[in-house]
């Protein structure tokens, strides 16, 4: 396998990684941050750790989502004219006024043209890749016992033949359903065509309440919907990516553990959801943070576990061998000792839409803006202070600009929102605040020599995170001090039609690849400064760069365009979705 060939399947609780023949390689059970039983995708050293319809004399496959869902459609070819359609989606909608989202995979098997045979493959593995579980069977199911639950497939096909991995001809629809260990109290089949139904119902439904762009509708709804399936709604956290370990580049030691949620790029994936009009997600966000902001320590961690969890430590597992055996794999992530002073402008980013939206249920009050205010005053405490940055730098600390602007944003949107409920004298202080920090920014972090501003004060380098500083509404996309940092960052960052983060040696050497959202982040740009037309090429590219079904990992390689990084990346789906609302034509284009 190469290119990350993969599809994502979830319902809000867990995920699954499908690779282009339908295989369930990867999925964390029974939540994102648990043992993978399938594992496949990170080369267990035992045989196994995947869910594969094997097709006898197999040649070729093709694979598309249902139209606005989330259900992935596999079809295997053999060599003879057979062939055989797979369907595989996590059961979700609405019932008892709640969302049903148990940790169970469905997937229909029926025959299309001739007679193939197939060989089904459920080898499950325990403790990330190490061991085979207990398994046991009755008459109609299978049982694994895992580490954190019982695994259990009830299907209509020969369990005999299921459980021995025997070939045999698929001459009718068969269904299986692996989930919970518990009884169906309904034939097989009027649930697995029950819970298809109610599932497509439910995601056409969402997707039909975004507020679209008129151009790259597709591109647009595949990346919310995977945005959607990255948040664990038990808690409201939003994780990075479903997978660890997927390297950066080939060979490079940047393999980590994306399985949690970093408040900024969750903040990210609630703006850009909000975009869109999906305003569910930062209700569920907020009260997330809320949670974690209860807390007696008012300093916030970069990252956390979606079950609030403050330690991630990150260790190395010796039972996979890794990404096309590309090691090591990491569980947990050392960025929870950080300090990245982001954070606290992302969490009051991600809430200022509660207090001005008058679309929601449960919008912002003066309490809530006072729970949020304790942000503001890290913010101001930490603005000038060093820091490791976005960027996550674990050997060097500076005053980052990125990280000194968030925290202006911090007071800035604490400033509105005052404003807002005629808190007069906390407006004024806010207010105040936010100014005070940015003639710092403006003063420290602003290179004459060099004509722009820099990665952090009294420096020289550009990182690409500097091209938010308009968005962020920090200076005027027309301030020429921004358009001309926006065009040093083209001469220095930009390869072909994708963009480095930074070029500096950092921890780990150079980097190597483009960093999809920062590719993003300068289309975005480029449209601001009055660039539309090189954007709209650009973007075109990147849009051809997604895999089969529509999705993006983290990185791309400057030279072949292959995916590299963890997948599906949250980030870079935000930015798709930013770039696209930017350059699209206003609808009253099309009526």
């Amino acid at each position: 396998m190469s290119n990350l060939d993969l599809g994502l399947v979830g319902n809000g609780s867990f995920s699954a990684l499908l690779d282009a023949r339908g295989s369930v390689v990867w999925s964390c059970l029974p939540a994102f941050d648990g043992d993978p039983a399938f594992c496949a995708l990170l080369q267990p050293k035992i045989e196994g750790g995947d869910w594969a319809i094997e097709l006898e004399d197999f040649v070729r496959s093709e694979q598309e989502y249902l139209d606005n869902t989330a259900i992935l459609r596999t079809v295997l070819y053999d060599a003879h004219g057979g062939s055989v359609e797979q369907i595989d989606f996590a059961p979700r909608w609405r019932q008892h006024d709640r969302f049903y989202r148990p940790v169970m995979l469905v997937r229909r098997v029926r025959p299309l043209s001739g007679s193939p045979r197939i060989r089904i493959h459920l080898r499950p593995l325990a403790d990330w890749g190490a061991r085979v579980p207990e398994c046991t069977w009755g008459s109609n199911h299978i049982r694994f016992l895992l580490p954190q639950l019982a695994l259990r497939l009830t299907t209509d096909a020969p369990l005999r033949l299921v459980r021995d991995r025997l070939p045999f001809v698929l001459d009718r629809e068969l269904r299986f359903m692996l989930g919970p260990d518990e009884t169906l109290t309904q034939p097989l089949q009027r649930f697995v065509d029950d819970a298809q139904r109610q599932t497509a119902e439910y995601w056409f439904e969402w997707c039909r309440y975004l507020s679209l762009p008129l151009d790259f509708q597709d591109a647009v709804i595949r990346s919310a919907i995977t945005l959607k399936l990255c948040q664990y709604e038990d808690t409201g956290g939003i994780i990075a990516a479903p997978t660890t370990s997927i390297p950066e580049a080939p060979h490079s030691i940047r393999n980590w553990d994306y399985r949690y949620c970093w408040l900024r790029d969750a903040a990210f994936v609630v703006r850009a959801l909000n975009r869109l009009g999906a305003t569910r997600t930062m209700e569920e966000y907020i009260r997330y943070i809320f949670n974690l902001a209860a807390r007696e320590d008012p300093q916030l961690q970069p990252v956390y576990g979606i079950a609030f969890e403050k330690e991630l430590a990150e260790e190395e597992v010796e039972t996979l061998a890794g990404y096309r055996g590309m090691g090591p794999v990491r569980r947990g992530n050392l960025a929870w000792l950080q300090k990245q002073h982001d954070v606290y402008g992302s969490v009051v980013l991600a809430s200022a839409q509660l207090f001005f939206d008058r679309r929601l249920r449960h919008r912002g009050d003066v309490a809530m803006f006072e729970r949020l205010e304790p942000m503001g005053e890290q913010a101001f405490a930490v603005y000038d202070k060093p820091d490791a940055g976005l960027w996550e730098f674990r050997g060097m600390a500076h005053v980052h600009t990125y990280s000194a602007v968030m925290c202006w944003a911090a007071c800035d949107r604490l400033a509105r929102i005052a404003r807002h409920f005629e808190l007069d004298e906390r407006a004024r202080l806010w207010r105040d605040r936010a100014d005070t920090i940015r003639e710092r920014v403006l003063a420290e972090a602003w290179n004459e020599e060099r004509g722009h501003f820099a990665d952090a004060f009294g420096g020289e380098r550009l990182d690409a995170s500097l091209l938010l500083l308009a968005d962020i509404g920090f200076v005027e996309a027309t301030d020429p001090r921004f358009v001309a940092t926006v065009e040093a960052i083209g001469r220095e960052l930009k390869r072909g039609h994708g963009l480095f983060r930074y070029i500096a040696p950092d921890d780990f050497g150079t980097p190597e690849t483009s960093f999809t959202i920062c590719t993003f982040w300068y289309i975005d740009a480029l449209v601001s400064i009055g660039r539309r037309e090189e954007a709209r090429e650009m973007f075109s590219h990147v849009l051809g760069r997604r895999n089969h079904l529509g999705l993006l990992s983290e990185d791309l390689a400057f030279d072949t365009g292959e995916l590299w990084g963890n997948f599906p990346q949250t980030y870079s789906h935000v930015g798709l979705i930013i770039a696209a609302m930017s350059l699209s034509r206003p609808w009253q284009d099309a009526v």
